[in-house]
């Protein structure tokens, strides 16, 4: 063993030449980014807006493709084992990326050890909404009536572990407020349900349940996010509404395999950041509320990885969310 380690480390300075000359070539033909969740969703289209202009800025076609499943997790481990070169990268989201090692126990990859870090993409925050039929016209009035009725009221989210669910565990955690999850495998059927008054309350996304806010149908109480939704200035913060230790916002980023060329990791974020530049990106991300990240480098992203992780770990343990 001690032989092949040498040999190794003699070898590697030999390799080094022909890594820098691919960087410097790169790219050289086509790139694929791989979306870990199914077609026409949010995070697909969201891929697809960035990919058209990412592959004007690098003179190579991006294509997007789909591989959907367990929650993120497949098409994450895909780019995890794919050739460290730069030319598949992954849309990786809170969910795989964060959550999934509390999860997953099995997980059979690593965020970190096995995913390099590009670029930040951005922010979607969520609206916490309920049925005009509920009392309550503000986040502390629900919070009061939670923490009164101990498990007697019901919040609808997307699943256990999703951002939104971990959104209203936040928000439950700092208060000490308790009410029951109601995980949905469809976000429409979760809505409708708090719209019918079958639930609750429900933490959503703004392009989802803002034209139900629009309509009458429901009613926002807040935005988990730090600032206003531009598409709803009328809706307050949850710090503006006396919780500021409820801020949760799902967040993504790009990442490839790790041991990927610095050189080739620094075109590709150079690009991304290019395209949110765009202003038809940018009018694109603005109609979906979702806060882009320009400034967030691979060191930057690296470092804010690194905190999220046991951040979501200590929510999913303190919530009693059973891993998959």
């Amino acid at each position: 063993m001690r032989r092949l380690a040498r040999r190794a480390l003699l070898a590697a300075p030999m390799l080094l030449p022909g890594l820098r000359a691919a960087a410097q070539g790169f790219p050289a033909r086509s790139l694929t980014w791989i979306v870990p969740f199914a077609a026409g969703g949010i995070t697909d289209t969201s891929a697809r807006t960035l990919a058209q202009r990412m592959g004007q800025v690098l003179g190579q076609s991006v294509v997007v493709e789909n591989r959907p499943g367990a929650g993120g997790t497949i098409g994450a481990e895909a780019v995890a084992r794919s050739a460290p070169d730069g030319y598949t990268f992954l849309y990786g989201s809170q969910g795989p990326m964060a959550s999934a090692p509390a999860m997953f126990p099995g997980l059979r990859y690593d965020p970190q050890r096995d995913l390099a870090p590009v670029h930040g993409l951005g922010a979607s925050p969520h609206l916490i909404v309920c049925a005009p039929s509920r009392p309550w016209h503000s986040l502390a009035d629900l919070v009061a009536a939670a923490r009164a009725r101990p498990d007697g009221l019901t919040y609808a989210s997307v699943g256990v572990g999703t951002s939104p669910h971990l959104a209203a565990e936040t928000l439950l955690q700092a208060t000490g407020a308790r009410m029951v999850h109601a995980p949905y495998a469809n976000g429409t059927q979760g809505l409708n349900d708090v719209i019918a008054g079958r639930v609750d309350a429900m933490w959503d996304y703004p392009l989802t349940s803002l034209g139900h806010v629009r309509e009458g149908r429901l009613r926002a109480l807040a935005v988990t996010d730090g600032q206003r939704v531009r598409l709803a200035p009328e809706v307050p913060t949850v710090a503006e509404a006396g919780f500021a230790a409820a801020e949760s916002v799902p967040w993504a980023g790009l990442f490839v395999a790790a041991r990927t060329p610095d050189a080739v990791i620094a075109r590709l974020s150079a690009a991304l950041r290019e395209a949110m530049g765009d202003p038809k990106v940018q009018e694109f991300f603005d109609g979906t509320a979702t806060v882009l990240w320009p400034e967030m480098g691979p060191q930057e992203l690296r470092a804010f990885l690194a905190a999220e992780i046991p951040r979501i770990a200590r929510l999913i343990e303190r919530s009693g969310a059973r891993p998959g």
